[in-house]
């Protein structure tokens, strides 16, 4: 783009901004108005690979293709992660570049929706953030969705919680517990924040993992975060596929709590804990898990039993 960068005010930075630097948009894009656009960046906080899980499960139960790249080799510090390359014999044979995405999915009705993934930028998070809004205002985007997980104090015997935030009150759909809280950033918060500034729909779920589920791969909590996206969004998603692989994750777990009186001990203490709290809860302001100053149960407590299956878990 020829000339000088526009310049914009954010909050109280000002920032150079080019965002059509920094993708390329495919010619045959057809009209997305009113479509939502999915985003979720490896890098952060994703406890039992909750939203990576799903990002893969969507790209595999619905037909898909990509439709706008993003220029990654000024966004990532290749040295704090090194992309794989294959080595042969006695040649480089492959080199596995890392790549951020937007595809274009269409649920079970053929509703068109968005879906933005790869690593999570190293740099410029407000220029990718205004790239992402000139998206948005390229293709008429309605509503634009973060999700992860996060490790909780609550037992997997229980239905999880998904909570939500968004950029208007009208968006959110499960309430969070907590009250004011800081934590430390990530590109799909600031993208939230940003697009709520400049007027658009924006709203983020999180899910509640088990926090000795948490470094494995839990379906059950990918499968909690698309009956909400589902809910918040009116997608019709295929389910199938996560519906069978939680079936099997939660028989394994099953069956190594039952193999273990401690592990088990240690289970009934949250049930007791997650349900006490939920059974004295009046309203949705009050806190299901911790009374003030309660502490959470630590994982070291799991038995090595648990905590060797779970080492074992192996992301499908």
């Amino acid at each position: 783009m020829a000339g000088k960068s526009k310049r914009e005010d954010i909050g109280r930075h000002e920032v150079a901004l080019d965002p059509e630097e920094l993708f390329e948009v495919d010619s045959d894009v057809p009209d997305l108005t009113g479509a939502v656009l999915l985003h979720h960046f490896a890098g952060f906080m994703d406890a039992g690979a909750a939203g990576g899980a799903l990002v893969e499960h969507l790209l595999e139960a619905h037909e898909s293709r990509v439709i706008a790249r993003f220029d990654v080799d000024d966004l990532i510090d290749y040295r704090a992660r090194r992309p794989a390359m294959t080595f042969v014999t006695d040649r480089w044979e492959d080199y596995a570049a890392p790549e951020l995405l937007v595809h274009l999915l269409h649920d079970a009705v053929g509703t068109p929706f968005l879906l933005l993934t790869g690593p999570e930028p190293d740099r410029r998070w407000e220029a990718v953030a205004a790239a992402v809004r000139a998206l948005i205002d390229r293709w008429g985007v309605r509503l634009a969705v973060g999700f992860h997980g996060i490790p909780m104090g609550v037992p997997h015997t229980r239905k999880l919680s998904v909570i939500s935030h968004a950029t208007r009150p009208e968006l959110v759909t499960g309430t969070s517990p907590f009250n004011r809280v800081q934590v430390p950033g990530h590109l799909s918060a600031l993208l939230e924040l940003r697009l709520g500034q400049w007027g658009h729909d924006a709203m983020g779920l999180v899910a509640y993992v088990p926090h000795y589920l948490a470094q494995s791969s839990y379906p059950t909590a990918s499968l909690s975060l698309l009956e909400a996206l589902t809910k918040s969004t009116g997608l019709v998603l295929q389910a199938a596929a996560l519906n069978e692989a939680a079936r099997r994750t939660d028989a394994d777990i099953a069956r190594q709590v039952a193999e273990s009186q401690e592990v088990a001990q240690v289970v009934e203490a949250l049930e007791r804990q997650y349900d006490a709290f939920a059974e004295a809860a009046e309203d949705s302001t009050n806190n299901l898990l911790l009374e003030e100053g309660e502490p959470l149960p630590s994982a070291d407590e799991l038995a090595a039993e648990l905590e060797r299956f779970l080492a074992e878990q192996q992301r499908d």
